[in-house]
């Protein structure tokens, strides 16, 4: 489906599960992902709830914008799709990596409008190494298109132990993302969110809903020091470390994800 924003571009997005479920999930994507990222838990949580599957803008088969988005305006586009669904129910905002920076400014810029967030391998603030990450992904894209890219992203991507034991053998995960390679002009678009973000920690404090933090002990680039950071810093925060898996949790720990969503969800908010 597709929801057209008030610039005119149109965000495509994905309905799944139960219509009439008490509690909706709303999933914002990693970098150079796509709502296809989360097929692995679809099926699982649609019994439960229903589920919002979101490309933003430059990703998947939502439009490009002239210029880029920063992660606030992001948040504003989705802040307008989910005024239009009008959801009958508890919304559970889930961010992972740049949709989970999204995430973080949905939660402090809209907060009328979910009742609970999960912050997945995400970065609520920059440091020399991350940047110099981003700096040979960048570097990649330009020099060799996405398939270079992706050869120097996935051993930042993918925590140690999926590559001893992959879930699904490296050669066909690259396959798999060749056939659908978002182009250069896309990635460095949202590529460019991440440089122009600062520290976000002070902001993270006028959260005011639950956040379950969700963190791999073996992810190189959001690390489990910044999982911390952000569960130290919002006044509802839990956190939870998941050990021998890296960043991209949608794929390597699905069954885990799956119960801790479920978890979180089943647990009754405190008021105050």
């Amino acid at each position: 489906m597709r929801h057209r924003l008030p610039d005119g571009l149109e965000l495509y997005y994905e309905l799944h599960g139960d219509a009439n479920a008490a509690q909706a999930m709303v999933f914002l994507n990693g970098l150079s992902q796509s709502t296809a990222a989360w097929a692995g838990l679809v099926h699982a949580l649609g019994k439960k709830y229903r589920l919002v599957l979101v490309d933003l803008l430059f990703q998947g088969q939502s439009d490009e914008a002239p210029e880029h988005r920063s992660f606030e305006g992001h948040a504003a586009d989705v802040t307008d799709l989910l005024k239009a669904l009008q959801l009958p129910s508890e919304i559970i905002l889930v961010g992972i990596s740049y949709g989970g920076a999204v995430a973080q400014r949905f939660l402090v810029n809209h907060p009328e409008l979910v009742q609970r967030g999960v912050l997945l391998s995400t970065f609520p603030y920059k440091d020399a190494f991350f940047d110099s990450i981003g700096a040979s992904w960048k570097q990649a894209l330009l020099a060799g298109g996405y398939p270079l890219m992706l050869d120097v992203m996935l051993p930042f991507v993918l925590g140690r132990s999926y590559f001893l034991n992959p879930i699904i053998t490296i050669e066909n995960l690259k396959n798999s993302k060749a056939s659908q390679s978002p182009t250069p002009e896309r990635l460095l678009k949202l590529v460019r969110a991440t440089e122009e973000s600062g520290n976000y920690l002070e902001e993270l404090q006028k959260v005011q809903v639950p956040v379950l933090v969700v963190h791999g002990e073996e992810d190189m680039l959001c690390t489990t020091e910044m999982g911390k950071a952000m569960y130290q810093a919002l006044p509802h925060g839990e956190l939870e470390i998941l050990p021998k898996v890296g960043h991209t949790l949608n794929l390597e720990c699905i069954p885990d994800l799956i119960q801790l969503l479920d978890t979180f969800a089943a647990k009754v908010v405190q008021t105050v």
